[in-house]
């Protein structure tokens, strides 16, 4: 590769980039159709309850949103950008979520296959893409400490809420109200969020506090994806107040501070001087950087 030292081993050569950026490609059509049916089309939902409808097209207006994210992150994935690597994997992130859960909570239907093809193509990308990442280097532990709290807080924040729901319910053996009004029998939410998600953030910001090279690295795509997730649960708390039912309209704030937070500390982080930039680029990037 031009540009690249002798020996080197660059993360993401640009050759190696072009079957990712197809694959987004794909990962993007797909979602487009299957949101947009959701929003345009009846049929999609039709054996779902009003509350459910209106949070699957909340998700659909997050996931068309996200489809954009996605690809212009992978635009700039394939041209070396650092930060549109983070944010591409991040973006990644949050379809494989809302496709486990459209998968598993929404009626079979004729978009069922779309569902399992995007949660496929999501996490295979997902997986041959983790080997290439670039490091983040350990010297932003400092820069990233605003960050790492923020995602503690995000995971923790969640977690007792949901807690709040689940624990006296499982104390009585009833079920949440909100499994009643939704009609589901479990919500994938708490199940994905309390086992996954939450652990995750928290794991991630814990790791990145000490100054450990992985969690440092993926401090980034936990934000962009907890914004994006944040921006389709906003969309839904819209929909929800839309419709004359007014409790949305706590948590439609609560979810509006946390991405405002999480767009902070992504900007705080990724601010950065031209040698910070310099050291945080890959081989490639780092031979521009001399070069200009």
């Amino acid at each position: 590769m031009t540009g690249a030292r002798p020996g080197s081993q660059p993360s993401f050569e640009r050759r190696s980039r072009t079957p990712f950026v197809v694959s987004s490609v794909a990962i993007a059509a797909l979602v487009t159709l299957a949101s947009s049916l959701g929003l345009l089309a009846s049929w999609p939902y039709e054996q779902e309850t009003a509350n459910w409808i209106l949070q699957a097209q909340g998700q659909d207006l997050g996931n068309l949103l996200a489809v954009a994210v996605l690809v212009l992150s992978a635009i700039g994935l394939r041209g070396g950008s650092f930060l549109a690597e983070r944010v591409w994997i991040g973006t990644l992130a949050y379809p494989l979520y809302a496709y486990v859960v459209y998968a598993f909570a929404v009626h079979f239907g004729r978009l069922f296959l779309v569902y399992v093809a995007v949660l496929g193509l999501v996490f295979y990308t997902l997986i041959a893409a983790r080997p290439a990442l670039n490091p983040r280097p350990r010297n932003d532990r400092g820069r990233a400490r605003f960050a790492a709290w923020v995602l503690i807080g995000t995971g923790a924040l969640f977690g007792v809420l949901w807690l709040s729901e689940v624990i006296p319910a499982t104390i009585t053996g009833q079920a949440p109200s909100s499994l009643e009004v939704a009609g589901l029998i479990v919500n994938p939410i708490h199940v994905l969020d309390l086992s996954v998600v939450l652990p995750g953030m928290i794991l991630i910001g814990v790791l990145a506090l000490r100054g450990d090279g992985k969690g440092l690295s993926l401090v980034v795509p936990a934000l962009v994806f907890s914004v994006l997730m944040g921006l389709s649960i906003i969309a839904a708390m819209v929909l929800i107040v839309a419709a004359g039912d007014p409790s949305g309209l706590p948590p439609m704030v609560m979810v509006a501070v946390v991405v405002g937070t999480s767009l902070a500390a992504i900007v705080a982080l990724e601010r950065r001087s031209p040698d910070a930039r310099r050291e945080a680029a890959g081989p490639e990037l780092r031979q521009q950087y001399k070069d200009a």
